[in-house]
């Protein structure tokens, strides 16, 4: 099993992103050359959105041209209530994907998934580049631009992601804060999942 640490920010201004990503102290300490990313997202439920209210997320996302299932679901005993489960296999067939990656961990509820359709979509763009601190310690910022869709609409998002891949997240969480105070940004206390869904 895979955890999920991240912190969520909102842009309000799109232009922001390119002064995030050429912002000096992002820049120093960039550990590779920032990937551009075309993402497309499905989100599936049952029709009585059984995995919603389990807090339960599947999900298939097209990276480039790469495909890949995704189960996210709540860690009970999570300290940090921002933790979550993730399980991941690159494929495009959900159906074949969701019993292995229920023996790899995730909630055996997705075995007992009927009828599940693709309910709401995220399409946009990503920037992403790892991040290194000096503890040790790596995280993921990806800079996202794009629209959610749902069965009432769109609407168009911008955001800033930094996510701990390695080691304590102590430096990230200071980091991200400290780039939040530089840009004046705003947290995002809303998933695009949760976003996409108010287009009901």
């Amino acid at each position: 099993m895979g955890t999920e640490l991240e912190w969520k920010y909102a842009v309000s201004d799109p232009a922001l992103l390119d002064k995030i990503l050429h912002w000096e102290e992002i820049q120093r300490r960039m550990a590779e050359e920032p990937r551009r990313y075309h993402m497309q997202s499905e989100y599936f439920d049952t029709p009585d959105r059984r995995f919603s209210r389990e807090r339960i997320t599947i999900r298939r996302r097209l990276e480039n041209e790469t495909a890949v299932v995704c189960v996210k679901a709540p860690l009970p005993d999570a300290a940090d209530p921002h933790l979550r489960g993730e399980w991941e296999l690159e494929t495009d067939d959900l159906a074949a994907a969701l019993p292995r990656l229920a023996v790899q961990g995730a909630p055996l509820a997705i075995l007992e998934a009927a009828c599940l359709q693709s309910l709401w979509r995220a399409d946009f763009t990503r920037r992403a580049v790892l991040l290194c601190f000096d503890d040790g310690s790596a995280a993921e910022l990806a800079l996202d631009q794009g629209s959610l869709f749902g069965p009432a609409g769109s609407v168009p998002f911008c955001e800033l992601e930094l996510e701990c891949k390695a080691g304590e997240p102590d430096a990230a969480r200071a980091f991200v804060e400290d780039i939040a105070a530089h840009f004046s940004l705003e947290v995002q206390p809303l998933s695009k999942l949760t976003r996409a869904k108010a287009l009901e």
